[in-house]
Parts: structure tokens; C-alpha cells; sequence
């Protein structure tokens, strides 16, 4: 099979073998992969796969169809069209997972389509109502509302009933979220925390920051007893902040990355989707995201498009 291999931060297709699904396992033809981030990352060095997962083949979220099955599966079969969110290796033809680790990709959704959903939803629903515990009728701050898991979150807020916020440096950008479902939007300045209040009036039940590091004005926007849920560090890895603010006002923060969960963990987060998110898709209470599709031989061209292109949406390789 063919797959991009890392080598001295870039990468080039090669030929590798085509991977046999062990017993619980299913092997998926890949038909579209979403790019994150992450790959780019993980391309020059500085993001590198959770041990025990392959190095050299990077890629984290992809749409396709079951080829195989192993001997002990039973929730699986060959024709299945599904997406998912793995680890690493999703540049490449063919891939092997537990059969119980993919979405069920819903019956009105093409592959490219598919691509985009994964990693952006689940990142989302994880971080606002899991993890920082949104209930409907709360504000919550989407921090930046311009890329993927933003416009995400946006979405899932909104179809379920809480009030989202949007933020940018630029509020041009968020013209994209704006229609699928801002209640208000910010701008990122040292105005941040008063504006939260004024729409507000107490400031937010949740934040989902991709941004951080500089929380001075966003915890001040933050309500008491309300969570910070960090899942990106697009501004920096490192901060000084005061922590009285969290005593005081029994402030939370939690923090999290889909992409070092276990496989345990993998299974439940898809289980959730199935559940609970998928119905939305095919109730079209969710949709998609804006894509921009490229050739699986372009996926140079699609990373150097995420780095230069301020599209508010996902990039998406096509099989």
C-alpha cells in the first residue's frame, strides 16, 4: 500500500505493507483523511505519536469502508462504511483498528465529508460537556470559534441547547460560526473579560480554550464555579497566572488531548458518538464543516494550506 512516511521533517509517499487486522480487529480501505494540526506538528518532529504506534506514517482522522475482518469480530462487516479518530497512520491506503474503535459514518455523508467530522465533534463534545460539565440554558466561550473543533463546538452548544460565545482576534473570522449557531461573538483584547459580562451578566458556565497562554482577562470572564477546559496551545505552552482566582471563586480547569486516550477510552468516545451525536447529524440538527478537498498525492500542498490559508474550515486528502 502507499502511505506518507516522515522523514527529516517532511514527508513523501512510500511503500508499505498492507497491514492484516488481527482478530478483533477490521481493516478499513481509506477513502478520505481529515488534517490536523497535529500532523504538521508531528511532520517537523515536535508532536510525535503515543509510544507503541507507529512514527513514521502520520494522520489522525479519516473516512472509509471495511475491507476485512478478523476472525473474532462480530460487530462489523466487510461493506461498513465508517470514520474515526486514531492515534497515528492515517495517511495511507489501508489501516487496522479494534472493531469497535470507528463511528458509524451516517448514510447522507459522503467520505471527504466524513473526514471532517471525527476528530473536530469529538474533541468538542469532550471537552464543553463532558469534561467542563455544559448544561443547557449556560453560556460557554469557544475559544477561537474559527477552525475546526471551534465550529464544532459551536454547533454542539447550540443544538443542545446551552448559549455559545465566539471569540477571535479578528472577527471577520468568525462570520463561518456566526451561522451555525453564535449566540454573540468577542474580541480577543483586554476588553475580553468585561464584554463576557455584558452579554452575560455573571460571565461563562465554561470556556473550551485552544489558545491559552494568557488567561489573565479569560478567567476574569469565567463564572464562579466555572471550568476552563483546555484542549490546544495555539498562543504558547507556557504561563504565570495567580491562583487565588481559582480558590476564591472554586474556578476548574481541565485538560485534555483525544489523541493519547486508550483504546478503552477510544471505544467509549465512539460509543457516545453513535448515541448521541450521529441521531443529530441525521436529524441535519449538526452538519459538517466547510471543507477544502486535495488529492492524496497533494497532502504537501494541504498542510502548506493549513499553515498559510486563513479558511475557516477543515482540509481534507481524497482516495
Amino acid at each position: 500500500m502507499q502511505a506518507w512516511q516522515i522523514n527529516d521533517g517532511t514527508m513523501a509517499l512510500g511503500s508499505f505493507d498492507t497491514p492484516e487486522p488481527a482478530p478483533d480487529q477490521v481493516r478499513i480501505r481509506v477513502r478520505a483523511v481529515g488534517i490536523n494540526r497535529a500532523d504538521i506538528l508531528q511532520v517537523k518532529g515536535m508532536y510525535p505519536a503515543p509510544t507503541g504506534f507507529d512514527q513514521r506514517v502520520p494522520g489522525l482522522e479519516y473516512a472509509g469502508e471495511v475491507e476485512a475482518v478478523g476472525s473474532k469480530v462480530t460487530h462489523r462487516q466487510v461493506g461498513d462504511r465508517v470514520m474515526g479518530l486514531i492515534p497515528s497512520g492515517a495517511y495511507a491506503e489501508y489501516l487496522v483498528v479494534h472493531e469497535d474503535e470507528p463511528l458509524t459514518l451516517p448514510d447522507n455523508l459522503d467520505f471527504a465529508t466524513g473526514a471532517t467530522i471525527p476528530e473536530a465533534f469529538l474533541t468538542a463534545y469532550r471537552a464543553l460537556f463532558l469534561d467542563g460539565g455544559l448544561q443547557p440554558g449556560q453560556w460557554c466561550l469557544i475559544r477561537p470559534a474559527s477552525a475546526g473543533v471551534g465550529l464544532a463546538g459551536t454547533q454542539l452548544a447550540a443544538a443542545l441547547g446551552a448559549r455559545p460565545i465566539g471569540s477571535s482576534r479578528n472577527p471577520a473570522n468568525l462570520r463561518t460560526a456566526e451561522g451555525m449557531g453564535l449566540v454573540a461573538t468577542v474580541t480577543e483584547d483586554d476588553t475580553l473579560a468585561e464584554q463576557l459580562k455584558s452579554i452575560t451578566g455573571d460571565g461563562v458556565a465554561v470556556i473550551m480554550d485552544m489558545v491559552g497562554p494568557d488567561w489573565s482577562q479569560v478567567l476574569k470572564g469565567l463564572r464562579t464555579e466555572g471550568t476552563l477546559s483546555l484542549v490546544g496551545v495555539l498562543g504558547g505552552a507556557q504561563t504565570m497566572m495567580d491562583l487565588r482566582p481559582f480558590l476564591q471563586r472554586r474556578l476548574k480547569i481541565t485538560a485534555m488531548t483525544m489523541r493519547s486516550q486508550t483504546l478503552d477510552r477510544r471505544i467509549a468516545m465512539a460509543g457516545l458518538f453513535n448515541d448521541r451525536l450521529a441521531p443529530l447529524f441525521a436529524a441535519e440538527r449538526l452538519r459538517p464543516l466547510p471543507m477544502e478537498t486535495f488529492a492524496f498525492a497533494d497532502a504537501l500542498d494541504a498542510h502548506r494550506h493549513m499553515v498559510e490559508d486563513d479558511f475557516s474550515g477543515k482540509r481534507v486528502l481524497v482516495l
